[in-house]
């Protein structure tokens, strides 16, 4: 038995497997001692070193350079804020097992946030506005490159009909858009619905999903939530962190502005970097990143380079849950540059108030208790404002939220206000769908007025909502000018625009089976009445005619700015306005008289302007105004959409510079450009008489003087000037026109335009911002003589003009800007503004001529009455349409002798320019000491008076 056992562990032994075995055992015994080791031995020692072994790079940014005036005073700077961020570093089986889980934690957050009055970061293209309805706040290539990049296409040249989706991408409505990214998982949606989430929260919730998703191709790059968030914000965010994936609180810097209001226009804001704006960036300079944040607008956006700080980097270790456990290979990050302006602060402030105060003084000249005002009654001097307008003014421009009027909270008279509009709609909807199904409906200039105003505004929201597509509409179809001229109904219209497939059937519900036309238009009329009751435009149709017809009331209106803290609350004047003791009329004629109610919130005309003060003998900007401005300050960083909606809408048109975009036809203010080419063609000498005969008969049209049917008598240029007589330069106009004794119109054309051009009128200034071209005449010499014709310019170029009329011939290019320092405070680079050309070719006999002109202007305008400096200048209207006031326009210069600063100044709708002469004298009572600066800046609408309107040039 031995023997046999004996025999078997030899062959055993021999054989390959027990060799196999003895190895596995070995390794086995080998590969359990060394788990042993580490996992018992050494377990704590690698468990704590675990989280070591995450590397992370991080950018560092460098803080933005700040903004300064000229003398020093701070503009723009950085703040030290809490921002909430998130890292998409999550790890899930399945899409939707992260959508469920990231919906739910960006929920909670966003309403985290509301409950401590804290917004998320918003720079999305598709807003969602009061009425709970999409819009895009984006358009053109914008647009395109946005639909482009939610549909997966690399151009937008690659968006078409998508027959899924059965629609065409490339017009997409908003909510379409929506619609496709909260699509379920399966179909790589964010499996979002309106059953799960209110509509504002599934839109936010959207908002960030796109945000995280824009840095979804970046590993460890956060995302921005919201910014300079409230300490209770950073306490929940830090109590809850280990159950928030990815969220973090980061120490961020956010852009301040000081006095923003005034400054708006040439600083600008900055905002996050779009993807359009880093393609074209990032070209020129690899610094930039998607997630940079950089000039907007003004300045902030024309000398970004400089203001950016140079970036530093580091690696971090972080642990399991992104935790930073150490840092290593830091590259600290460097401060971007200052940039110092020309502009004087003070200055700049005192010109915006004192304008203000200007254009509201007009306004409160010209409300009056009236109902309704024929504006064809008299010269547009003579328009006045009835009451009824500027109570509708508070509801067209949005000064009162007629949301507000049904919300929950609503005030009693809101409440009030609100019932009589629902019955007020009840009746004019049934109306509106009635005229719209009627088989013989009729013409739109045979409807009495309130529906005209309705069945017009029809066709104009559906082209609006792309409904009515205009490209598609042929203009010399004899259908079409009918309805242009309000010749056949709307009803008619829209039916042959069906038949003409000039109707989108597919934006409404309207089934595919349908083919007959009639049962389109049924469809077309049921979506138009649905849409109508929720269309704030049509809304504010019924508030005019419901304020007419004194189915509210301006006492309700006024008590309404308590309710909804337009005006601060004031016990007197509403237990007045509730009594009767105090009329409505008189109490926003206070208002607007006490600036309490501006003339940008109302809207009405006028209610903007600008006014440019350069140094005369350097060409430097020391002021550029426009009004009204806005605050900067909700627009940085994080946009405020509410805000942002509001001055989008508002019918002052804040974003709009006034200074430098606005352009009109000059009016007399261009009149030193041809008393120039008069007496240097010698045309004329500065003793030449011209009898003014009050109306110009050389040619067909016989343009009148604006003092006809009396006359200014035998005068020469000087005098001409100083009176501003429209025949005198007429009849310089007609000789400069003259080739052998030939009226030749191009000629006389050429000949103005070549003076223009001497004083820089045919290009920009060289401003560093938007600027709009100027437009030379290039037709009726005789009325471009005196500054009508379709001459335009802006005010910064005419300010240009007056500064070159007042040193006697240079011509100046612009900047804005005085000089760039490091954050130390050492100068890298200076600026100033350059000669553009000189005007040579003029004698002095010509300049004195013409100044002497310009002092008599200022001595026959008691604006300038008791002034102790001297100055010289020329007023200017400019007609624009018959049913709106002139523009009045001012340009001068003082002292009169040695001149420091010259003005341009532009009221648009500002009826006459003894206004802005007015406006001219306050300024040199500003800059000169010449009244106390208290009383002048008092807040009160200037007392215009009867001078307003006694001289029209």
């Amino acid at each position: 038995m031995f023997d046999t056992l004996k025999e078997i562990l030899h062959k055993v032994a021999k054989s390959r497997i027990f060799v196999l075995c003895v190895v596995m055992i070995l390794l086995s015994s080998t590969l359990i001692g060394r788990l042993f080791y580490l996992q018992i031995i050494k377990g704590e020692e690698y468990q704590d070193n675990y989280s070591l072994k995450i590397q992370k790079p991080r950018i560092l940014n460098g803080s933005r350079g700040n903004i300064y005036d000229r003398n020093g005073n701070l503009l723009a700077y950085n703040e030290l804020a809490n921002s909430v961020t998130i890292e998409d570093n999550g790890s899930y089986d399945k899409t939707s097992e992260k959508n469920e889980a990231l919906n739910t934690e960006l929920y909670n957050i966003i309403k985290e946030l509301d409950k401590n009055g804290d917004v998320i970061e918003n720079d999305f293209e598709i807003g969602l506005d009061d009425d709970g309805n999409y819009y895009y706040t984006v358009e053109g290539t914008t647009l395109k490159r946005f639909l482009a990049d939610t549909y997966g296409h690399s151009s937008a040249d690659d968006l078409v009909y998508n027959k899924k989706l059965k629609y065409n991408e490339a017009e997409a409505t908003p909510k379409q858009v929506m619609d496709y990214l909260c699509r379920s998982s399966d179909k790589n949606g964010y499996d979002l619905s309106e059953d799960d989430y209110a509509r504002e929260d599934l839109y936010r919730i959207v908002v960030l999903r796109c945000a995280i998703a824009e840095n979804s191709y970046q590993k460890y790059i956060s995302t921005t939530i919201a910014q300079n968030v409230s300490d209770e914000t950073v306490a929940y965010i830090t109590e809850n962190m280990n159950a928030l994936q990815g969220v973090d609180i980061s120490e961020d810097t956010i852009r301040k502005y000081v006095d923003s209001e005034y400054f708006s226009h040439i600083i600008g804001y900055t905002g996050k970097i779009s993807q359009e704006e880093y393609d074209e960036l990032s070209a020129d300079n690899d610094e930039y990143s998607l997630n940079d944040v950089i000039g907007k607008s003004g300045i902030e956006q024309v000398m970004d380079e400089t203001l950016q700080g140079k970036k530093g980097s580091e690696t971090v270790y972080v642990d399991s849950l992104g935790k930073v456990m150490e840092t290593t290979e830091r590259i600290e990050p460097q401060a971007g540059n200052d940039v110092y302006l020309s502009i004087d602060k003070d200055l700049q402030e005192a010109v915006y108030n004192l304008l203000e105060q200007e254009i509201a003084g007009i306004l409160y000249s010209k409300i009056v208790n009236i109902k309704e005002y024929n504006t064809a009654a008299g010269t547009a001097s003579d328009i006045l404002i009835p009451i009824d307008d500027v109570y509708f003014a508070l509801i067209n421009n949005n000064v009162l939220d007629l949301n507000h009027f049904s919300a929950e909270d609503a005030s009693d008279v809101e409440k009030q206000i609100f019932s009589a509009f629902g019955s007020k709609q009840q009746t004019v909807l049934s109306q509106v769908e009635s005229s719209l199904s009627s088989s013989a409906a009729t013409p739109v200039d045979e409807l009495p007025e309130e529906m005209q105003d309705y069945m017009t505004y029809i066709p104009k929201m559906l082209v609006n909502n792309k409904i009515l597509l205009t490209d598609s509409i042929d203009k010399s179809d004899e259908t079409y000018k009918n309805y242009a001229g309000n010749k056949i109904s709307v009803n008619e219209y829209l039916n042959y625009a069906i038949s003409q497939k000039w109707i989108d059937i597919t934006k409404f519900s309207v089934d595919e089976k349908y083919s007959d036309s009639s049962e389109i238009y049924d469809a077309l009329v049921s979506y138009i009445v649905e849409e109508l009751a929720s269309d704030k435009g049509f809304s504010k149709i019924m508030y005019k005619y419901m304020i007419h017809n004194d189915l509210i009331n301006g006492t309700q209106l006024c008590l309404a700015l308590f309710d909804q803290k337009v005006l601060n609350y004031d016990d007197t004047a509403v237990s007045g306005l509730q009594s009767g003791s105090i009329s409505a009329f008189n109490f926003i004629k206070e208002k607007v008289k006490n600036l309490e109610i501006t003339p940008a919130q109302l809207a009405l005309d006028p209610c903007s302007g600008s006014c440019v003060i350069t140094d005369v003998k350097t060409g430097e900007l020391l002021a550029c105004v426009t009004y009204p401005g806005y605050d900067t300050n909700r627009l940085a960083n994080t946009v405020d959409s509410n805000y942002y909606n509001l001055l989008y809408q508002d019918l002052s048109n804040p974003f709009y510079n006034n200074a430098t975009q606005q352009t009109t036809a000059p009016g007399s203010t261009f009149k030193m450009v041809t008393a120039t080419a008069g007496l240097t063609e010698g045309i004329i000498s500065p003793g030449t008489t011209i009898l003014d005969k009050g109306q110009f008969e050389e040619v067909a049209n016989g343009p009148k003087c604006w003092i006809y049917p009396s006359s200014h008598g035998s005068i020469n240029v000087s005098e001409a000037l100083r009176d501003s007589c429209n025949y005198f330069f007429y009849k310089v106009g007609y000789d400069l026109s003259m080739v052998n004794g030939t009226y030749n119109e191009d000629h006389g054309v050429e000949m103005i335009n070549k003076y223009s051009s001497m004083y820089g009128l045919d290009s920009k200034t060289g401003i560093e911002i938007a600027e709009s071209k100027p437009k030379q005449t290039t037709e009726f010499p005789i009325t471009s003589a005196i500054g009508q014709s379709n001459n335009s310019f802006t005010t910064v170029q005419l300010s240009r003009y007056v500064t070159a009329v007042a040193n006697s011939g240079t011509v100046y290019n612009y900047t804005l800007l005085k000089q760039v320092t490091d954050s130390d405070g050492n100068v890298l680079e200076t600026y100033e503004p350059t000669v553009k050309n000189t005007i040579d070719n003029i004698s002095e006999s010509t300049w004195d001529a013409i100044h002497s002109g310009m002092k008599m202007v200022v001595e026959t305008h008691e604006q300038f009455d008791g002034l102790t400096v001297d100055s010289a200048g020329k007023t200017g209207t400019a007609q624009q349409v018959p049913t709106r006031p002139n523009h009045a326009l001012y340009v001068g210069y003082a002292p009169y002798n040695d001149p420091e600063i010259s003005i341009a100044t532009r009221i648009a709708y500002g009826y006459t320019s003894a206004n802005t002469a007015e406006l001219a004298a306050s300024v040199y009572k500003y800059y000169f000491h010449l009244e106390d600066t208290s009383t002048l800046l008092d807040g009160q609408a200037e007392d215009v008076g009867a001078a307003a309107n006694a001289f029209n040039d």
